[in-house]
């Protein structure tokens, strides 16, 4: 397990909470395997019947590490970088395990898109859902450019994507990428009494239901469409321009690219 990511097993739920306050919980390779590699060993563990994701500090997570980001372009760049491979997206989509998420504050990019495979997902009232990945000349990802647009509608989605435009908690829920609003100091005692509520159920009876109701062979081939195009964008000029204006603090010019 990584060190930015604390797992914990009591009551019949698996609890996965982000570690890494200082940098609003980036997500780094490691923990990406280390949240994947828990979501998939779940599946084999009789004492964990429900999964909760949860993070310490003021944000959900600020989504990939943007230093991964660029470093993968520069590889990209020199052509010596693999297809971008996600563990967490692929445990994600085939795991039959439930998932239930209690977020706070920002939820960038894969903070967002990786609630569409929860079950139930709980906001603080301060949380703001955002998948900027075109202002980083990238596409979607988590089979996402599938789930959001069938969840909330193209022309939602498509703004979201393409411009960039946040989504705060009541509108998530009234769009219905969650379930619930609630006070910030009440947040984690929700999902988890969710989570609880879960476990306590007929367990076969959860995981069919929660088969039924999703086709994993579908997003899996959902995502490896996306991998195409994102190691595509990954490796532009647009890209590369995109992460130097952040690491500049500037804004980024991709008119004469």
């Amino acid at each position: 397990m990584s060190d930015h990511v604390r797992s914990e097993t009591g009551g019949g739920v698996l609890t996965l909470t982000l570690n890494r306050p200082e940098k609003k919980n980036a997500l780094t390779r490691p923990m990406y395997q280390a949240l994947g590699d828990a979501i998939d060993l779940a599946a084999g563990d009789p004492h964990v019947r429900c999964i909760l994701l949860q993070a310490e500090g003021d944000a959900f997570t600020a989504g990939n590490d943007l230093g991964d980001f660029a470093a993968a372009n520069r590889l990209a760049l020199s052509g010596d970088a693999p297809r971008p491979t996600n563990p967490l997206l692929t445990a994600l989509a085939r795991t039959t395990t439930p998932i239930v998420a209690a977020v706070q504050g920002r939820a960038v990019g894969i903070g967002t898109t990786m609630l569409l495979h929860c079950d139930l997902v709980f906001l603080s009232d301060d949380a703001l859902l955002t998948t900027p990945f075109v202002n980083l000349a990238l596409v979607p990802e988590a089979a996402s450019s599938l789930l959001l647009p069938a969840r909330i509608g193209h022309a939602r989605a498509f703004s979201m994507f393409v411009l960039g435009e946040a989504v705060d908690a009541p509108t998530a829920v009234a769009w219905g990428m969650a379930n619930a609003v609630c006070p910030r100091p009440e947040l984690r005692l929700r999902a988890r009494a969710a989570a609880e509520a879960i476990a306590a159920r007929p367990f076969s009876a959860v995981a069919r239901t929660k088969t039924l109701m999703r086709d994993s062979a579908v997003l899996i081939a959902r995502m490896e469409a996306e991998n195409v195009h994102f190691a595509a964008q990954l490796a532009s000029a647009e890209a590369r321009e995109a992460f130097a204006a952040f690491a500049e603090k500037r804004a980024p010019d991709f008119t004469k690219l």
